[in-house]
């Protein structure tokens, strides 16, 4: 079972033709709303690869809840312990260029409102042997709460360092897995792209834990306390990344559900993510187990 601690959103995405540079207005194309946070996606993304999915969050009693949770309800996550929070619902501004690269704003309303006593209710109803999956898009306290909680009960906990905040630092290693892009393990570590292998093997010895970092195009790199290996993605055109590595969170954490090893799963993986890139928007573009399977067996 897994159960995602996290944010849920609303995304508001316009395509420009190219990122705007600071003070800068760029004409646009279309615009689209869908739903989106990065705890959201990852549970859904959960869901979609096979894995009993519980998503912990909040969202407000306004018009942008629904549609926010639209995809989670129709997936059959478990929204049995979501709050409706004094708050507006999440809000995420992404704009994507014709390339696929994208700048994303975040507004946090509900999100901002779940605290270390809902950590201690999300983490009270696992077992051990349960996956917890968080990001950083809810209070930093909260997130920490359920780190130490998941700890404590044996409860293997993944840690997504997205989006990057001051405080990473001081939670990264209380986490069992560990899943950085190359710019914030860089910041993590201090180290530069060049030293990627040293870096990463030096962290999971020295935190006695698996990191992850993923890499785009190149797939992903993991490091245990005893070896570091190698996921590739697919070879694919871009249309939007938005998502992407959210996907890569939620197919790693269902594979490990249903047993596969890290390795496998992490290849799985991959591959989602890969395929979530070939379609606009971040939940619309999560493909399904099935959708996987054919493309990993090609």
């Amino acid at each position: 079972m897994i159960t995602v601690f996290g944010s849920t959103n609303l995304d508001q995405v316009g395509t420009v033709s190219r990122l705007p540079k600071p003070g800068e207005t760029v004409a646009g194309g279309t615009f689209s709303m869908a739903a989106g946070g990065k705890g959201a996606n990852q549970a859904l993304a959960a869901r979609r690869a096979g894995a009993e999915v519980r998503h912990v969050s909040a969202v407000g009693a306004d018009a942008f809840a629904e549609p926010a949770l639209a995809f989670l309800k129709t997936d059959g996550v478990d929204l049995s312990a979501l709050k409706t929070a004094d708050a507006a619902t999440g809000i995420a501004m992404i704009f994507v260029d014709d390339h696929g690269e994208n700048v994303i704003a975040v507004l946090p309303g509900a999100n901002g409102t779940l605290t270390a006593e809902d950590a201690d209710a999300a983490v009270a109803a696992m077992e051990p042997g349960d996956i917890l999956m968080l990001q950083q898009e809810i209070p930093q306290a909260a997130t920490e709460r359920a780190l130490d909680l998941a700890r404590a009960k044996g409860i293997t906990a993944i840690l997504n360092t997205a989006p990057f905040l001051e405080t990473t630092p001081q939670i990264a290693g209380k986490a069992a897995i560990l899943v950085a892009n190359e710019t914030e393990f860089a910041l993590l570590s201090g180290r530069g792209i060049d030293e990627l292998d040293a870096a990463m093997r030096d962290w999971a010895q020295r935190h006695g834990q698996t990191v992850i970092v993923t890499l785009g195009p190149d797939g992903a790199r993991a490091a245990t306390p005893e070896r570091l290996f190698h996921a590739p993605a697919m070879k694919v055109t871009p249309v939007d990344t938005v998502g992407a590595g959210d996907t890569f969170c939620g197919y790693l954490a269902a594979g490990l559900d249903t047993g596969l090893g890290l390795e496998a799963a992490m290849r799985r993986a991959a591959v989602a993510a890969s395929l979530a890139c070939l379609k606009p928007g971040a939940q619309p573009a999560i493909p399904f187990a099935a959708e996987v399977e054919k493309a990993s067996a090609a």
